[in-house]
């Protein structure tokens, strides 16, 4: 996949020259970003809206960079989102999943920026399988490498880690912490409220984990097939076995080689399902699962909400998908 920029270096740089009093404030109380007071975050994409979301509350107002029904990883920086951050209070991403984000952010030099991919430890993973030696092991690095199909531009994380954090509940809380302290900091005068707001996150995303956890302790196989690579951790978190038909990159086209290893897994492992997500195309979901036999279904990678989406929220969609695991893997 080929990320385009639309706007080039020197016309980005400009932008950013104008917003860098905004930039490069890191007051204790919030600025003029948001008119009426409250703190103004820029979020990269929906979980990261999401928890600025849940634990900002009516404190916060909250802009995303990317819209609803758009692939993140093919976002697009334009000059009115470059402005939008530079009149942002907290900028909140992920390095390592949008490289046009990285790459703005990197240039404005924000000093109260969070990148949740530094608040708990990426992993590499492939199509298949994972790697347990972290995202800054030599094995990791390779194993990532490994991962990604012929045509995949974009980088996943530090030295090769998989950025798809959010769908392991328990990471996921670990970054809500990290960014519940993020705006106590910006905004010290409401710290009770985020400090309240966090624990509440947490505890939800703990129940939600223990869930998935009594949800999938039994089933008839734990190996599940997918368009797109994205469950890496959630597969890693409760034993289960992901088998990527693309890597990690939902648009690439996977060779008949890797097709047919898959058709010979399903065989082996009593594979049932093949899993498309909702912003990518099902084609070669269908293909297989029509040349192998099997049926296709739903497992989101949560990276947008949508019309099209089974839940109207992160927690709704990840109880669908629980369920739709469950299906297919003979939960008994």
């Amino acid at each position: 996949m080929n990320v385009r920029r639309l706007i080039p270096a020197a016309a980005l740089a400009g932008a950013l020259a104008l917003a860098a009093p905004a930039l490069t404030a890191c007051s204790g109380t919030p600025s003029a970003g948001a008119a009426d007071g409250r703190l103004a975050v820029t979020a990269s994409f929906y979980p990261m809206q999401f928890l600025a979301e849940q634990i900002g509350g009516d404190r916060v107002q909250v802009a995303s960079l990317t819209k609803p029904g758009v692939e993140p990883h093919d976002l697009e920086i334009t000059p009115k989102q470059t402005a939008q951050l530079g009149e942002s209070d907290v900028v909140l991403y992920l390095k390592g999943l949008q490289p046009a984000v990285d790459e703005a952010v990197a240039q404005a030099g924000v000093k109260n920026t969070v990148d949740a991919a530094t608040l708990t430890k990426l992993d590499a993973h492939g199509p298949g399988g994972h790697d347990h030696e972290g995202a800054h092991g030599e094995e990791a690095g390779h194993s990532a490498e490994a991962g990604h199909s012929e045509g995949d531009g974009h980088s996943h994380g530090e030295a090769g880690g998989d950025p798809h954090v959010w769908l392991d509940p328990s990471k996921y809380a670990e970054i809500a912490k990290g960014v519940g302290a993020a705006l106590e900091k910006a905004d010290p005068g409401h710290a009770a409220d985020y400090r309240k707001n966090t624990d509440e996150l947490v505890g939800k995303l703990t129940a939600l984990d223990t869930e998935f956890k009594d949800g999938l302790k039994n089933t008839a196989t734990r190996t599940f097939i997918t368009t797109h690579a994205a469950f890496g951790y959630l597969a890693e978190r409760y034993g289960l076995d992901q088998e990527g038909i693309s890597g990690v990159d939902p648009e690439s086209e996977p060779s008949p080689a890797r097709m047919k290893e898959l058709q010979e897994r399903a065989k082996k492992e009593n594979v049932t399902t093949v899993f498309f997500e909702t912003l990518a195309s099902d084609k070669t979901a269908k293909s297989l699962a029509a040349d192998a036999g099997l049926k296709t279904d739903v497992l989101d990678p949560l990276e947008g909400i949508t019309d099209k989406s089974q839940g109207a929220d992160y927690f709704e969609v990840m109880r669908s998908n629980l369920k739709n695991l469950q299906k297919a893997l003979g939960a008994k």
